[in-house]
């Protein structure tokens, strides 16, 4: 699991499962202020984000600057097309055009946050 730092969490949830399709898998209180939030791409396999929201100025000032400005994820899909479109349809920002790669299809987006993620669909799948 790795940990994203937001500025809210229902707008956090709302971004990543709407957006970007991942699915909910825990949502709990654990104080006035503070909630156990883990989003994930696949709930079943692969790695899983909790959404942290900020606790203090500083964490604030980290949001969507935590790789100071590097590519920091890498989300892969079997089906581009698809997934780039619905993407699209929710105005995920994309920084450039897809591109074909040795690898395969890839294209470089930022979330709602500014976080810089490359989404990827492998050769072959």
């Amino acid at each position: 699991m790795i940990t994203v730092v937001v500025d809210d969490y229902d707008t956090a949830i709302d971004y990543y499962t709407t957006a970007l399709g991942f699915t909910l898998v825990e949502d709990t209180k654990m104080s006035e202020t503070k909630r156990w939030v883990v989003v994930a791409p696949d709930a079943n396999q692969g790695a899983a984000l909790l959404l942290a929201q900020a606790a203090s100025l500083e964490q604030s000032a980290a949001i969507g600057n935590q790789s100071g400005g590097r590519v920091m994820f890498f989300l892969y899909t079997d089906n581009f097309d698809r997934d780039y479109a619905r993407m699209a349809e929710h105005n995920v920002a994309f920084t450039e055009e897809p591109r074909h790669e040795e690898f395969g299809k890839v294209v470089v987006f930022a979330d709602k946050y500014g976080n810089k993620w490359d989404f990827i669909e492998r050769k072959g799948q």
